[in-house]
């Protein structure tokens, strides 16, 4: 028996050249019967390698350990014998990693001195002077529980190694364990950690030298390879060691933080006083009896599950938000319970939705339920700091998120790490269609200058393929907690994120689950801000205070659905996209549920499941649908026997194939993964075998197979929709009654959503509302809405203009005179501002209410200058007598605020331009079906979703509205200049329009027509 007790895995970033589940499995396949993760400063990858060995039962015991250096001259691995040495191991990382900013870490000798229950690993250098004096050290500090690590990697050192590690063994009487210091699960990762190292330092691979591994001997060797290369006495005492620490971490046990309960109440008891206290808000004196059969029955799963302090906690965040009037939406199949909608913890009336509370297989899962809380984007900080602050830095941290290479980020570094120039390597990343699947980017780059038959460049094709997925650095989850009873750094590492007043744990969200640890998710959402913006511009007008229930108390509104059936949803929440729009018009919701559905329909997983077309067709035929069974319609019968969300495919699996709640769990995770896994397959035999078994046809089997393949990893909850469903019907209801209002809501909300300013301000202009440019004398910083006689219109903001800082707009804004400036001299007097600034203002016409248009501002600006010898000879009428025509005056207005309120760009085109044969978008719906057409518009968005086999959706906008471009992979393929660089695009293509109205183009020839406004920037959302 063998083990190895020094291996670090890939997150010891840019270092190890593997990944903790092939480092198990290879251990497992070699027969070791103990493998120690050591990561750097770190456990960040050993939860992985604990899922593997669970999920796929390895005959392998897993060590945590970690790998640390002190000042270059003392490398030793601390090794968890039991939970009190993991405790004190967490400890270690967390105070290095707390003493450096992000990605580093600084080891202090106290650190090592403090540890009395880990055992230590001692990897001596060659220095004979440096090893007898850290070997006395170690021999004060550590006596019996002090290893030396004894390496062979053949690289010509070995002899001398060999003889210090026996010197040192004879000397300090510490025993020898054999290592091959393993940084690879196989001999072919040795140019993948080569690569990563000259990554790390900024180097080449040529550039390393002597510092690059020299053979591919530190991976995990065969057994029989160790047995000639150690001593006997080395490779027993690796297994005496291993045998010492058994711990695991199936030992750590949450505990939830008790601040939440007041004193004289239990848990139990004081969650019972909320809801009681919420059903007289939600429901008034008289409660309906199945509501509170309902209650009754979620507050005793609650109860059973030991849930309390989890909803007790989300209820304590939500009440600070509501405290301080940060508008928050709950979602997530718990959250959408009745209990979370009297705790207030949600606006969704769980009457109107079937979601069921025990989510199918929360018992058997014994984690928490699901609840994300969403908070208004500008104001989530304060919620952060507010966690932070009542359980402190040592009981609370945000949880990780793993950042890994993706295409660009792995040709680029792998690129300069061979010794590409970064600007050839630039050029490619900018030129490589990535969206055109059926020719990979790998024959791609023949045509952009790097030759496939060289070697180099064949070096670089295989390397980069290596290292995308790996993981690069940790970064911040977007908003999940993680809050303790105790110190959290007792349980998991706790670190310095790169924001400030930021920490952050070592493990992610599918750590956490597979652990089962609690995350309070505090997540940002733009449109809460938009929304709440929008409320209090109604209140300040109106006197009214509206809010969300207050909108989904009047009921469904016919005239906003009409709105959303017209597909009229631009800067509205989640149908907004193109194809949302293309949708609606289709599906045509009326009431809530139907919302609900509109928001799940739109997804990949639906459209790969070929769930659209028949729900579609259902729902307008209305005709009567036959079910396989009674238990199938009852999960099924409110999506038209077709499954739209992902609680439905699990409850198939539970009520069609049997599954018990523990195998749906599994489901459910392969389901998530499976794209990158292929662990789906494995449930094949068993879900089609359960569906016969129970005397379903092999058809329905097989088809329902397949929509899970469809579902998986883009499955949308329920739960989810829900809520969101929610958010949209209000956003609906704000554009049809408020719209000013509500576009001024976006506007000073921004960034956020799926439109630019430009687009939005478009869209109301289409909507007869009046735009204001800036204005020295009447802007705010943000927009306003301005109400002129019984005209609302709006005034655009300070913050449109580059180049504008907001602490001296305020302070300018301060000193303005009741009457407003009277001049340029008179604004540059009253307050600091910057040339620049003030070059900045002139550029977006600020001053046109004093100094006439953008030009005379200019020599205003000048004045000043006006005395030296190059401008003597000129008098004011000739400074004065310049111009802009309009089409200069909506150039600089994009190039200084990225949007123009006078003209759209295709209007000036138009002014000088003869083009008969262009169709705008309003004149579109009088062609004829599979017309040919000819547009010209702005490019706004391009889209190439995932599932759409490389078709790319394109937003061409003109001064008439918008138009959807479908490009075909093969259109893009040999037009892919004006495909991927033009702002100004002509399309000639072919007009198609659906039986519901919905018109779309399919491009035939595309044209660059950028030159005709060479100055242009407009703003174009692509491929996100």
């Amino acid at each position: 028996m063998v083990a190895e007790l020094v291996c670090q895995t890939n997150f010891s970033f840019l270092h190890g050249a593997s990944d903790p589940e092939e480092l198990v499995n290879t251990a497992a396949f070699l027969g070791y019967s103990s493998l120690a993760i050591t990561d750097e400063c770190s456990v960040a990858g050993v939860v992985r390698a604990y899922a593997e060995i669970r999920r796929n039962n390895l005959p392998l015991h897993l060590i945590v350990g970690s790998l640390f250096r002190l000042n270059e001259s003392l490398s030793v691995v601390l090794l968890c014998p039991d939970k009190k040495a993991y405790a004190e191991l967490c400890r270690i990382i967390t105070n290095a990693r707390r003493r450096s900013e992000k990605g580093s870490y600084k080891l202090a000798e106290w650190d090592l001195k403090s540890v009395k229950h880990c055992l230590l690993l001692w990897l001596p250098d060659r220095n004979c002077d440096n090893n007898q004096y850290w070997g006395n050290w170690l021999s004060k500090h550590y006596a019996s529980r002090c290893y030396l690590a004894g390496s062979r990697l053949l690289n010509g050192s070995d002899e001398s190694h060999t003889e210090e590690v026996v010197r040192l063994h004879k000397t300090f009487n510490f025993p020898v364990v054999a290592s091959s210091l393993v940084l690879f699960h196989h001999i072919d990762r040795l140019p993948v950690q080569q690569i990563l190292q000259a990554i790390d330092t900024s180097s080449t691979v040529e550039k390393l030298g002597l510092a690059a591994q020299s053979n591919a001997e530190r991976c995990l060797r065969p057994i029989a390879k160790m047995k000639k290369l150690f001593p006997a006495r080395w490779l027993e005492n690796t297994v005496s060691v291993a045998r010492l620490c058994q711990f695991s971490l199936d030992e750590l046990k949450y505990q939830y933080p008790s601040e939440v309960v007041p004193d004289g109440y239990t848990a139990s008891t004081y969650l019972r006083h909320c809801v009681e206290a919420g059903i007289k808000k939600r429901f008034g004196e008289t409660l309906p009896a199945e509501i509170r059969q309902t209650i009754e029955k979620e507050m005793a799963l609650i109860s059973e599950q030991q849930y309390e302090y989890f909803f007790l906690t989300i209820y304590d965040v939500v009440q600070f938000a509501r405290a301080k009037g940060i508008l928050y939406q709950g979602r997530g199949s718990a959250a959408n319970s009745v209990v979370c909608y009297c705790l207030e913890i949600t606006a969704v009336d769980p009457r109107q939705i079937d979601v069921l509370f025990e989510r199918f297989i929360s018992k058997e899962r014994d984690e928490p339920p699901d609840i994300d809380v969403d908070f208004e984007h500008q104001r989530r900080e304060e919620v952060i700091q507010y966690i932070y602050s009542k359980y402190g830095r040592e009981r609370t941290a945000l949880a990780a998120t793993v950042i890994s290479f993706r295409f660009k980020s792995a040709f680029r570094e792998v690129g300069k790490a061979l010794g590409f120039a970064e600007s050839q390597l630039d050029f490619v990343i900018k030129n490589i269609n990535r969206r055109d699947r059926t020719i990979p980017w790998q024959s791609q780059i023949a045509e952009l200058g790097l030759d496939p038959t060289t070697l180099k460049v064949r070096q670089l094709i295989y390397l980069v393929e290596e290292i995308i997925g790996f993981p690069r650095h940790l970064s911040q989850h977007v908003g999940g907690f993680v809050i303790s009873a105790g110190h959290l750094y007792e349980l998991v590492p706790v670190e310095n994120a790169s924001m400030a007043d930021r920490t952050v744990i070592q493990w992610d969200k599918d750590d956490l689950e597979t652990l089962g640890l609690l995350k309070v998710d505090v997540l940002a959402l733009g449109m809460l801000s938009a929304i709440q913006r929008t409320f209090k511009i109604i209140q300040q007008s109106t006197g009214f205070p509206v809010s969300i229930p207050f909108i989904t108390g009047l009921g469904d509104d016919a005239q906003v659905y009409d709105m959303i059936g017209n597909a009229d949803t631009v800067g509205v929440f989640q149908i907004e996209s193109r194809a949302q729009m293309s949708m609606l018009p289709r599906l045509r919701p009326r009431k809530y549920y139907d919302l609900v559905v509109q928001i799940a329909i739109v997804r990949p997983g639906p459209i790969q499941g070929d769930m659209v077309h028949p729900y579609l067709k259902r729902r307008k035929s209305g005709t009567k649908i036959a079910y396989p069974s009674a238990d199938v319609e009852r999960v099924l019968g409110r999506t038209m026997g077709v499954p739209i969300f992902q609680e439905q495919v699990i409850q198939l699996a539970m009520v069609a194939a049997g599954f018990t709640g523990g195998e749906a769990d599994q489901l459910r995770r392969a389901m998530a993964s499976w794209k990158k896994n292929g662990r789906l397959n494995l449930f094949r035999e068993k879900l089609i075998n359960g569906m016969l078994d129970k005397g379903y046809d092999s058809d329905f089997a097989t088809r329902l197979f397949d929509q899970i393949k469809g579902f998986s990893g883009y499955g949308f909850p329920e739960s989810h929709s829900a809520s969101f469903a929610v958010l949209a019907y209000v956003s609906c209801w704000l554009k049809y009654y408020f719209p000013v209002e509500f576009y001024v809501g976006l506007l000073n909300s921004w960034p956020m959503g799926f439109y630019t300013p430009s687009q939005l301000l478009q869209d109301a202009k289409r909507h007869n509302i009046t735009i204001r440019p800036v204005c020295i004398n009447h802007s705010q910083w943000t927009h306003q809405m301005i109400i002129d006689g019984h005209e609302k219109t709006i005034r655009l903001g300070f913050c449109l203009v580059k180049g504008l800082n907001e602490d001296v707009i305020s302070n300018l804004l301060s000193l303005r005179p009741e009457n407003g400036f009277t001049s340029i001299e008179q604004v540059r007097s009253s307050v600091c501002l910057s040339a620049d600034m003030v070059e900045a203002l002139a550029s977006a016409d600020a001053f046109s209410s004093i100094a006439g248009n953008r030009y005379q501002a200019r020599w205003q600006i000048m004045d000043k200058q006006s005395e030296l010898p190059l401008f003597a000879g000129q008098s004011d009428a000739e400074q004065l007598s310049l111009i802009p025509t309009d089409a200069e005056n909506m150039l600089e207005d994009y190039a200084s605020t990225s949007v123009s309120v006078r003209h759209h760009p295709i209007e000036m085109i138009l002014k000088t331009r003869h083009l008969p044969a262009i169709s705008f978008a309003k004149q579109l719906t009088d062609k004829p079906d599979k017309s040919v057409v000819h547009l010209l518009g702005c490019v706004t968005c391009r889209q190439a979703p995932g599932t759409a086999t490389g078709v790319t959706f394109l937003t061409l906008e003109d001064h008439t509205g918008n138009t959807n471009v479908v490009i075909w992979q093969s259109t893009a393929r040999h037009q892919k200049q004006p495909y991927l660089k033009a702002t100004i695009l002509q399309v000639d293509g072919i007009l198609e329009r659906s039986e519901e109205g919905v018109i779309h183009v399919i491009a035939g020839k595309l044209t660059d027509r950028s030159d005709w406004l060479e100055t242009l920037q407009v703003p174009s959302r692509d491929f996100h």
